[in-house]
């Protein structure tokens, strides 16, 4: 991309410009620059949703999010099934007491 600025400087600083040529680098200057900045737009993209902690792609935000409530979740039956174990054995301590 430097080049191309400095081939139509170049041409720029003679006396007699070749016209072709420098709508050729210009053309070319442009398309690079409209190269780098859709590739910096991407990445600006990319590093706002990996900032924000949204799911993108490459991103095991998700999963973790999911494993992390599923282990809540089976904490939780965990700790009610052995509340209701202990129900069942007071129920069952009482009917052989009586």
């Amino acid at each position: 991309m430097l080049d191309l600025a400095g081939n139509i400087v170049l041409e720029l600083s003679k006396d007699k410009h070749n016209a072709s040529f420098m709508d050729r680098q210009l053309i070319q200057f442009q398309n690079s620059v409209s190269r780098v900045e859709n590739e910096l737009s991407g990445q600006i993209r990319y590093l706002t949703q990996v900032a924000t902690g949204q799911p993108h792609e490459g991103s095991t935000y998700s999963a973790r999010k999911d494993c992390q409530m599923a282990l809540n979740r089976a904490e939780y039956a965990k700790v009610k099934l052995g509340e209701l174990g202990r129900t069942c054995e007071v129920m069952l301590e009482q009917q052989q007491q009586t």
